[in-house]
């Protein structure tokens, strides 16, 4: 039986999304405004990369054909091949928001249906009641923030104050969550995990779609560092998704990153956390080595995300992409007759864009193997197509709404 390599380049989009101006995102382009800015040398950073953007092996596969389909733009400083070595096309989403676990759940046959619930207010941004219940419930002296903010920002701004005084710090964003920040050792680790749990069960009647530990350490003095330990808290898929179907029929899975948070841990086999993209591709790569006939991988590659695209950072998300690139043979070459490997995102995070939030966005799709013919995939109205196409790749007919290629 053929086995399916599914990865998530997270925030990775490719422009285009119709709707974007819903959402205050007319005109963002994840790859396309990174490209523009390397080849006109604001991508450029002393000891870290310089020049155009230089994804050869993902322009082979055929992601400057992706991109240009979705935006009718070229993509800056690359020449794109004839003929692609892979299969191309983009994703447009069906599900309302430009977040992750509406895009990682329709991805998996599972478009969100319902509408999530949102923290609007950017000062005191939770109502009165659940900051009470936070408190009580937790046994806290307070919280901080309670607001719209970035958490590398906001953990620098508040950092003291939490150590002097033990409240956590919360805040949200345009997307459907509730983060709280905590020292891992004034704070404890364990308890920040607790008390998620218990926010999580709070803020479920407001329909919020993760609770997100964010864990630190450090000093007033040196400065302040988040870790690996993040930890989501979301609420599961309403519906089945491939994981779902894969498990009923006693196939492997291993998911690697924040698979698992994404899914609240609903079939998702056998789970590897690693901190970093590098360190995900490499235990991807281990374990796909001893994936049996029929198992799926399912990988997140969050850093393009959290350390790039949220903080604005241009060189360093061009520098991430290169290096995924570079990784990219090994990917290929681990492959047997009868695999297929399918690269895509859930969202965008344009680093070039104002504020600090994920941008409504189409996402590329590759797909490729040994033996695979490559031809363009066109259009895909939603990313539930790439559950139904692997779906069918995999022997267990198409999973959701989505309609195979």
């Amino acid at each position: 039986m053929a086995r399916a390599w599914l990865i998530v380049l997270d925030s990775v989009g490719c422009g285009g999304a119709e709707d974007a101006a819903a959402y205050g995102d007319a005109g963002s382009d994840t790859l396309g405004h990174i490209a523009e800015a390397c080849a006109a040398g604001r991508g450029d950073r002393e000891g870290l990369r310089s020049g155009p953007l230089q994804l050869p092996n993902l322009i082979r596969l055929g992601l400057a054909h992706a991109c240009e389909a979705s935006t009718g733009q070229p993509l800056a400083g690359v020449t794109k091949p004839a003929q692609p070595q892979g299969r191309w096309g983009y994703g447009v989403e069906l599900s309302q928001g430009k977040d992750t676990p509406s895009g990682h759940w329709e991805i998996a046959g599972c478009p969100v249906s319902f509408q999530w619930g949102y923290f609007t207010a950017l000062e005191n941004s939770f109502p009165p009641e659940l900051v009470a219940g936070i408190v009580k419930e937790g046994a806290l002296p307070g919280i901080l923030g309670n607001r719209h903010a970035s958490g590398v920002t906001i953990i620098e701004e508040l950092g003291a104050e939490h150590i002097r005084t033990g409240k956590p710090i919360c805040y949200t964003s345009v997307d459907s969550v509730l983060q709280i920040a905590a020292h891992e050792e004034h704070f404890g680790l364990d308890r920040l995990y607790a008390l998620c749990r218990t926010v999580r069960g709070l803020v479920d009647p407001l329909r919020i779609g993760r609770v997100i530990a964010r864990p630190f350490t450090g000093s007033p003095e040196k400065g302040f560092t988040r870790t690996g330990n993040r930890k989501d808290f979301a609420i599961p898929p309403p519906e089945e998704t491939i994981l779902d179907r894969l498990t009923a029929q006693g196939r492997s899975i291993v998911t690697i990153g924040k698979i698992g948070d994404i899914f609240a841990h609903r079939a998702t086999g056998s789970e590897i956390k690693p901190f970093g993209n590098h360190a995900m591709v490499e235990a991807a790569l281990e374990a796909w080595d001893g994936l049996p006939d029929g198992g799926f991988c399912f990988v997140n590659l969050v850093d393009f995300d959290t350390e790039y695209g949220h903080r604005r950072d241009i060189p360093g998300y061009a520098a991430a992409l290169e290096a995924f690139d570079r990784l990219l043979p090994r990917i290929e070459a681990a492959l047997k007759p009868g695999d297929i490997a399918v690269i895509t995102a859930d969202h965008g995070n344009d680093p070039s864009w104002r504020g600090t939030d994920h941008t409504r966005e189409h996402v590329p799709i590759l797909a490729f193997g040994p033996g695979i013919v490559p031809e363009p995939l066109g259009r895909r109205e939603s990313f539930a197509d790439i559950a139904a196409s692997l779906g069918i790749w995999l022997g267990i007919g198409p999973v959701g709404p989505g309609r195979h290629w």
